[in-house]
């Protein structure tokens, strides 16, 4: 018998998040591990009348690359620089994209070189950005959202049923309630924060983790309510590009295909990383940015809103909506927000803005310790 909280998460997605059609062609992205929830939104993805395309992976599979453990171990340089033909298709023509994170083992790549990680993503760079191309365009809905597995569970140090219950309730699909009216009310809320920064400058984040200044003008804020990432909770938008001065010492780990980086401090200049440090994974951290030209500019910044994620899991997902937080992402941007950093990478880094800490927006506060104050 499916997991009721399973069947309303494959309802939520497929009727609200992806809003699947009918005559949609739609992939379907995942581990064995979410068979469960794969299975259900198959049934859903049929009754709306759509086609359901899989693509599965039996270990390991890293969905935004392509990579899975026994092809990054055993392929040649030849077989590294080759694109994945079906995942580039699907991208290309599918009206819609629907990504399970559900890994059995999250360390799977933990060992494996990063000059072959960062060829692989560089050979699949055109994936990424035609799903923000199409995306901005309204041809391709897509949405990335997890399965709760043993592996998540372990990184989170919490006992399987524990994280389960932690999944489906930021999901807000634990009890019979309407989770769509929830994520309706989350939308309202975060429009609040956009109508009262949207038009602006400039933005200087200050506290004891940052003192850094950018420029968001004539750039576009999006709310994340639920329609790309589940769950979701945030607002963002992508910087002006040579804007960025200052420093950021992000205060969690920075997680790279299984891979930490703790204690990432980035010092900007002309909106350009120009040093960066970290306690644990130095080599990792400077050989990422180091990936293509636009490696070292920001294509995201972002303010986490979910008080539901009450702590660090491990999981970008979650982590980078923890409320009282804010992220940055070095790499590719998002063009329906204005910025147009190109990279093959896309990396996500959270800083806690709870204490002694605040945000101002062309001189005057909009966010002290953790809450909006416009």
């Amino acid at each position: 018998m499916t997991d009721p909280r399973v069947d309303r998460m494959a309802r939520l997605l497929i009727g609200y998040s992806a809003s699947i059609r009918a005559g949609d062609r739609v992939l379907i992205e995942a581990e064995l591990a979410a068979e469960p929830l794969v299975r259900s939104l198959v049934e859903h993805v049929l009754k709306a009348g759509a086609q359901p395309h899989l693509l599965l992976s039996y270990e390991g599979l890293d969905m935004m690359s392509g990579m899975d453990a026994t092809f990054m171990t055993h392929a040649s340089q030849e077989q590294l620089e080759q694109p994945a033909v079906f995942m580039d298709l699907a991208y290309k023509t599918f009206e819609s994209r629907i990504r399970i994170h559900s890994s059995s083992n999250t360390k799977l790549l933990a060992d494996m070189p990063v000059d072959k990680i960062r060829q692989r993503r560089e050979a699949l760079r055109s994936i990424l950005a035609t799903q923000f191309d199409r995306g901005q365009r309204g041809e391709l809905r897509w949405v990335t959202t997890l399965y709760p597995t043993q592996a998540y569970a372990q990184e989170a140090d919490m006992s399987l049923e524990d994280y389960e219950r932690f999944v489906f309730q930021a999901n807000h699909v634990q009890k019979d309630d309407d989770p769509v009216v929830y994520w309706q009310g989350v939308k309202a809320e975060q429009q609040k924060a956009i109508d009262a920064i949207q038009g602006a400058d400039q933005v200087e984040v200050r506290g004891p983790n940052c003192d850094l200044k950018l420029s968001v003008r004539d750039r576009l804020f999006k709310n994340a309510s639920g329609d790309h990432n589940m769950p979701d909770g945030e607002i963002y938008t992508g910087p002006v590009e040579d804007s960025a001065e200052g420093w950021v010492r992000f205060t969690y780990p920075a997680i790279y295909q299984g891979q930490v980086v703790s204690g990432a401090r980035l010092v900007f200049k002309e909106g350009r990383v120009v040093e960066a440090t970290a306690d644990k994974g130095q080599e990792l951290l400077t050989a990422i940015l180091d990936t293509d030209a636009g490696s070292r500019y920001l294509g995201e910044f972002a303010i986490g809103t979910n008080f539901g994620i009450d702590r660090f899991t491990g999981n970008i997902l979650f982590d980078e909506k923890i409320g009282g937080s804010f992220h940055m992402a070095v790499g590719a941007g998002y063009p329906e927000t204005g910025n147009h950093n190109q990279s093959a990478i896309h990396w996500d880094m959270i800083c806690d803005l709870k204490q002694d800490s605040e945000i101002l927006v062309d001189g005057s506060l909009y966010y002290k310790d953790g809450a909006f104050r416009f």
